[in-house]
């Protein structure tokens, strides 16, 4: 490789900025992509579950988790979900209990958790037909959620 220098040898400024192009294009822009490969996947829906869910409603989601007895209501036994809901999980439902919805004036006791649920969404169809776009991590929640169910 040539390296080539502003004033140098009688080369210009047009030198220079073909020399800081080929950084760009030869050296910088693979250590970005190397970055990129390497960053940490995103936390799946057992992750997700292990560390903001559990300690309120416990490992196996029986509302029993460490936490429990020190909220003024208990968390909800997310075991038997789909049993109270005729045997169909309630996908949207979940979503937007753990989501937050209505937002932040909502009167239930389980905290807000959109915050840390953002990102990349993707489509997702409900229980009742309807397609609506939710976050990626929201979604693996629900669905770690939905392997909880006592069959």
């Amino acid at each position: 490789m040539i390296w080539i220098m502003a004033g140098v040898d009688g080369v210009g400024q047009a030198g220079c900025e073909d020399h800081n192009r080929e950084i760009v294009m030869y050296r910088l822009v693979p250590a970005l992509l190397l970055l990129a490969a390497c960053a940490p996947a995103a936390p799946d829906g057992a992750q997700l579950y292990a560390r903001h869910c559990a300690a309120c409603h416990g490992a196996t989601g029986a509302g029993d988790g460490p936490e429990a007895a020190r909220l003024p209501v208990p968390p909800a036994d997310l075991r038997n979900l789909a049993a109270s809901n005729g045997g169909q999980f309630p996908t949207g439902a979940v979503m937007a209990t753990i989501h937050g919805y209505p937002g932040k004036s909502h009167l239930g006791a389980m905290p807000e958790f959109s915050a840390l649920l953002g990102g990349e969404t993707v489509a997702v169809t409900t229980t009742d037909g309807r397609v609506i776009a939710a976050p990626r991590a929201l979604v693996e929640l629900a669905v770690h959620v939905e392997t909880l169910q006592t069959p």
